[in-house]
């Protein structure tokens, strides 16, 4: 029977280079951050790539963490920050759009998005225009406000704010589209 560690444990042990501790601290966090990397990516392949990359950062770094905050959040930055940077060196530059050509905020149908399955949600994420998923990310999911991405997506904070409601317009058409279809309408 393999002994239990707590996380103090394991980062004491990681920080100390031991290659079995590192895996057992990959093992614990791995599906999680899978999660995190999938948001940014477009397939679970290329998540996947982030996930193992963000994991060396992870491990070349951890002598940097001096237990302020929780290690999973410290974990979950160098995890968003791996999916910009793989976004950064293997797609296009983001598409910029100024706010003032940008549409009225748009709100999601509370309804509609409620009989969403996750799956689908992560689906119709995935398909955002690249610059629209990490902005929307980043602000919605991640909670970074619209100056932090400017300075992480190397944009105005005006352009943040202008491909954040553009991905919502666009999920929001989507999830009509495909509650459409669920329920035998034409959309």
């Amino acid at each position: 029977m393999e002994r239990t560690y707590t996380i103090g444990d394991l980062i004491k042990r990681c920080k100390a280079g031991e290659r079995k501790a590192q895996e057992l601290l990959y093992k614990q966090f791995a599906s999680k951050m899978l999660g995190v990397c999938m948001r940014f990516a477009t397939d679970k392949m290329e998540a996947e790539d982030v996930l193992q990359n963000g994991f060396v950062k992870v491990f070349q770094k951890i002598a940097d963490y001096r237990g302020e905050g929780s290690f999973e959040g410290w974990i979950r930055r160098i995890m968003v920050h791996s999916s910009i940077e793989h976004y950064r060196k293997h797609h296009k530059m983001m598409q910029v759009v100024d706010l003032e050509e940008a549409s009225d905020e748009v709100s999601v149908n509370p309804l509609a998005s409620a009989k969403l399955e996750a799956d689908d949600l992560l689906m119709l994420i995935q398909r955002l225009a690249p610059g629209y998923r990490i902005v929307f990310n980043l602000y919605a999911i991640e909670g970074y406000s619209h100056r932090e991405i400017a300075a992480i997506a190397g944009i105005t904070e005006g352009a943040s704010k202008s491909q954040l409601s553009r991905a919502r317009a666009v999920l929001k058409e989507q999830i009509t589209k495909m509650e459409g279809k669920k329920y035998g309408y034409a959309g």
